[in-house]
C-alpha cells in the first residue's frame, strides 16, 4: 500500500508549485492511475513520493518512508522514462549486472526474461531495442529484485494497442498477486479501462479520487459511435428528431462517414436510422472525450428530456455527489482514511543513489559486459609493438623503454594511456548511462564502489602492461633478433615501477571520472600527470633548499621495519625510489588529491 501526504514541490521563483498538497492512497491489489495533462504534475509527484526531487510532505510504501527501507529496490520497482542501459550492452548481461546491484542470485535475470517475454531478444543489443521491447526491459528491470510496488510513469507511451494490451495485463497479474501498481497516463479511456482506482491532478491539484466505475460514470463522456455512407444525412436527421422531441443531443461530424452522438443510445440512434432507410454499418457504445478538467462544458451524464428550448443554454441535472467540471472533489470521491494534516508538511530531502549490494561482482559483469574495454586493449597493445618496432630502427633509446614503447617525446607510454582510458571509462560510463541511478542521474558515490572500481582497473592495468611488454618484447625478436628482448638485470624494481606507473594513471582516470563525472576529464587528468605535474615537482625537487632530503629512503626503511620478511625491504627500497622519481612523485600528489576530492563531494552529498 502506497500513503502519501501533502505532497507540494518547491516552487521556482515567481511559478506556483508543480504539485500543491496532493494526498491520496494506492491499494495492495489494484492498480491505482494518476491522470492529468502533460502539465499536470504527474511525474513530480512520483518524484517527491520517490524522494528524488526537494519539496514537502511525506508517503509510506508499507507503512515505512524509502529512506527508511534498507533495499530500495527490493520494495519499489520504478520506470521513469527509457532504460538508461550501454547501447552496447546486451539485454541479458544488463540484467545480470543489475542482479549483483541489486543482490538477488543472477538466474533472477533469466526468470524475468521469461515472465516480460524476452527470451528469445536476451543477446540483442539495448541500442538496437526497439519503444515496445525497452518498455518491456523497464519492466524487467523494475521485477527485478521481486518487489512490492511498482511505480510507473507513462508506461504505455508510444506503445502500440497490442504492446499495451501486454503492459497493462503484466500490470494486472501484477496486482492480482498482492502487489500494488501506481502508473501516470494522460489518458482517460485508459485509465477507465486499465485501473482500478482513478486520481485525477489539474494544474498540480487533486481534482477527484474515484473509483474506476465511478469515473467511468461522472468523469467520461458515453457516447454513440455511428459509420454510414449517408453521415450527412443521418446527422440532419438526429438534430431534427431531438429537436421535435425537445431532447439534448449533440450530433459531432468526426471526418470521412463517422457520426459521435452524443445524450442518446444506440436503440434511437438505430430506430431512427431503419425508419428513413439510412444505411449504417457501426452502431456502437463508446466511453469518449474527457469532461472535468480540460475546459470543455459538457454534460457528465446523458440529459433527461426537458421542455427547454434548443436554443437556450444547455444546463446539467446532477446529484450532490457527481461533480461538475473543475469542482473541488467532495467527501464521496476523496480518501475518507487520511488523517488530518498539519498545516506544513515535513520536507523532502533527495535519496541519494543506492549504492551495489555487491559492488565488486557488479563492477566486474559492469566492465565485461561491453566490447570497449576489449577492443582498446587490443588497440593498446598494437600500438605498442609498432612503436616499439620503429623506436628500436632509430635508436637512441633504451631497452627498458623499448619494452615499454616509452619515446622520451611522449609523456607516457600506450600502455599507461590505456590504463587511464579504461579506468575513466569505469566511473564515466556510469555517469553517461547511470544504470545504478536510472530515475535519477546521479551515481552513488559510496567507498565499497570506488574500492571495487579501484581494484578492478588495478587488475586491468596490471594485465594491460604484462601483455604490452610481452608482445613488444616477442616483436623486437621477431624484427631484431634476441638482443633487444633479453630480460634486464634489474627487472625486479624496473617490474615494480612500470605496474606502479600503469596502475597509478589507471586509478588516476578512475577518481578523476568520479569527481568531475566524465570520460574525458578522466583522461584529462591521467595526461595532465607528466605535463603539468611532473614539471611542478622537478622545480620543487631542483629548487634551493636549506637542507637536502639525502638518504630518505633508507631512513623510512629503518623507521618503518629494519628487517621485513622474505626479504621485504627490497620492495619498500624500490617504491622509495619510484616514489622518489619526478613522475612517481607527481603521480602520487595526483592520486592523493584526486582521492581527498572524491572523498569530500561524497561526504557534501551525504551531508545534503
Amino acid at each position: 500500500m502506497i500513503q502519501a501526504f501533502g505532497l507540494t514541490s518547491t516552487p521556482r521563483k515567481g511559478l506556483a508549485p508543480a504539485v500543491d498538497d496532493v494526498s491520496f492512497e494506492a491499494r495492495a491489489g489494484h492498480v491505482t492511475a494518476l491522470l492529468g495533462a502533460a502539465d499536470a504534475g504527474k511525474t513530480t509527484a512520483l518524484r517527491l513520493m520517490l524522494e528524488l526531487q526537494r519539496g514537502r510532505g511525506i508517503t509510506y510504501f508499507r507503512g515505512r518512508p524509502l529512506h527508511r527501507i534498507a533495499h530500495p529496490s527490493r520494495e519499489v520497482g520504478v520506470l521513469l522514462g527509457d532504460v538508461p542501459g550501454h547501447p552496447g550492452r546486451t539485454v541479458r548481461g544488463h540484467l545480470r549486472m543489475l542482479c549483483a546491484a541489486a543482490g538477488v542470485p543472477v538466474r533472477r535475470a533469466d526468470e524475468v526474461l521469461e515472465a516480460v517475454g524476452l527470451v528469445s531478444l536476451r543477446d540483442e543489443r539495448l541500442g538496437t531495442l526497439s519503444r515496445g521491447v525497452d518498455r518491456r526491459l523497464g519492466l524487467a528491470c523494475a521485477l527485478l529484485a521481486d518487489p512490492h510496488t511498482l511505480v510507473l510513469d507513462e508506461p504505455a507511451d508510444g506503445l502500440s494497442a497490442r504492446e499495451s494490451r501486454w503492459l497493462y495485463g503484466a500490470l494486472r497479474a501484477h496486482a492480482s498477486q498482492g502487489g500494488t501498481v501506481l502508473l501516470t497516463t494522460a489518458d482517460p479511456k485508459e485509465a477507465a479501462r486499465t485501473a482500478d482506482r482513478i486520481v485525477t491532478l489539474d494544474r498540480g491539484r487533486l481534482v477527484a479520487d474515484q473509483d474506476a466505475t465511478d469515473f467511468a460514470r461522472t468523469r467520461l463522456r458515453p457516447r454513440v459511435a455511428v459509420r454510414s455512407p449517408h453521415a450527412a444525412r443521418l446527422a440532419a436527421l438526429l438534430t431534427k428528431e431531438a429537436r421535435t422531441a425537445h431532447r439534448s443531443v449533440e450530433v459531432v461530424r468526426e471526418g470521412g462517414n463517422r457520426l459521435s452522438v452524443y445524450g442518446s443510445s444506440c436503440a434511437d440512434v438505430g430506430e431512427t436510422a431503419f425508419r428513413h432507410g439510412v444505411l449504417v454499418h457501426q452502431l456502437a457504445h463508446e466511453t469518449g472525450d474527457m469532461g472535468p478538467g480540460v475546459g470543455e462544458d459538457v454534460p457528465d451524464v446523458p440529459l433527461p428530456t426537458d421542455d427547454r428550448h434548443p436554443a437556450e443554454p444547455r444546463t446539467t441535472e446532477r446529484t450532490p455527489t457527481e461533480p461538475l467540471p473543475g469542482d473541488p472533489p467532495s467527501p464521496a470521491h476523496t480518501l475518507e482514511t487520511l488523517p488530518s494534516l498539519p498545516a506544513l508538511p515535513p520536507p523532502i530531502s533527495v535519496r541519494p543513489a543506492p549504492t551495489p549490494l555487491r559492488p565488486l561482482r557488479y563492477e566486474l559483469r559492469r566492465a565485461a559486459g561491453i566490447s570497449i574495454g576489449f577492443l582498446t586493449t587490443a588497440a593498446v597493445v598494437v600500438v605498442s609493438a609498432v612503436a616499439a618496432v620503429v623506436l628500436a630502427r632509430i635508436g637512441h633509446t633504451p631497452q627498458p623503454r623499448l619494452l615499454a614503447a616509452w619515446p622520451r617525446e611522449l609523456p607516457l607510454p600506450p600502455a599507461a594511456l590505456g590504463a587511464g582510458l579504461l579506468g575513466a571509462l569505469a566511473f564515466g560510463d556510469e555517469f553517461r548511462h547511470p544504470a545504478l541511478a536510472a530515475d535519477r542521474g546521479t551515481v552513488p558515490r559510496r567507498l565499497g564502489l570506488l574500492a571495487a572500481k579501484l581494484l578492478v582497473a588495478a587488475v586491468t592495468a596490471v594485465t594491460l602492461a604484462a601483455l604490452t611488454v610481452v608482445c613488444d618484447a616477442e616483436v623486437l625478436y621477431l624484427f631484431y633478433g634476441p638482443e633487444l628482448a633479453e630480460v634486464p638485470a634489474d627487472w625486479p624494481s624496473l617490474g615494480a615501477s612500470w605496474v606502479g606507473l600503469v596502475v597509478g594513471c589507471a586509478w588516476a582516470g578512475v577518481l578523476a571520472a568520479g569527481v568531475f563525472r566524465s570520460t574525458t576529464a578522466g583522461l584529462a587528468a591521467v595526461v595532465g600527470v607528466p605535463i603539468l605535474a611532473v614539471p611542478l615537482v622537478q622545480r620543487v625537487l631542483e629548487g634551493p633548499s636549506v637542507r637536502a632530503a639525502t638518504g630518505w629512503p633508507v631512513r623510512l626503511r629503518e623507521v618503518l621495519l629494519s628487517q621485513w620478511p622474505f626479504g621485504g625491504e627490497r620492495y619498500v627500497a624500490a617504491l622509495a625510489r619510484m616514489v622518489a622519481q619526478p613522475v612517481g612523485g607527481a603521480l602520487t600528489l595526483s592520486l592523493t588529491a584526486l582521492l581527498c576530492a572524491y572523498l569530500l563531494t561524497t561526504l557534501r552529498s551525504r551531508v545534503r
